[in-house]
């Protein structure tokens, strides 16, 4: 009798030209990008606020997190809000606008030469529809860090 294959579903997204996979269970929507209310003294990757659904999240900017070159929003680009630990955070994208299931088994784990930042924010790599998927972990992606200091401490001046 062989094991039944495990296979989680998955919300897939783009990011500078690369495939990016988030557990669907804590993805509670996928929306256009809005109106973006910028946070005065936000750390970088924090865009501002969105208003979404009778709540004020915080916007993490994907690309400044992941070290890309930050570029204007289009029709294409996509706010995925996503709940992790109790927070509800809107993470945005290029283009995000395919669900897949990922057999567990498919997952492989990042290669060792990745590491640092880029290593922390992978929880593997999976061969999808034959490309590259990079498997995130949404709560180093996220930074709980980040969150508790949304706005950064003022710059000291003498």
């Amino acid at each position: 009798m062989t094991e039944p294959v495990v296979a989680e579903t998955y919300v897939l997204f783009e990011l500078a030209g690369t495939a990016y996979a988030v557990p669907s269970n804590m993805v509670q929507q996928v929306q256009m990008v809005e109106q973006i209310t910028p946070v005065p003294n936000a750390v970088p990757v924090v865009e501002g606020v969105v208003y979404t659904r009778g709540r004020v999240i915080p916007a993490l900017n994907l690309r400044v997190r992941f070290g890309f070159e930050k570029i204007p929003f289009d029709m294409r680009s996509r706010l995925i809000v996503v709940n992790v630990a109790g927070r509800t955070v809107g993470l945005l994208a290029d283009t995000a606008r395919e669900f897949v299931r990922i057999p567990a088994s498919s997952i492989e784990p990042p290669p060792e030469g990745i590491s640092g930042l880029s290593g922390k924010y992978l929880q593997g790599i999976a061969s999808v529809k034959g490309r590259l998927v990079l498997v995130l972990r949404l709560g180093e992606v996220i930074d709980i860090g980040d969150m508790d200091a949304i706005v950064a401490e003022p710059q000291q001046t003498d």
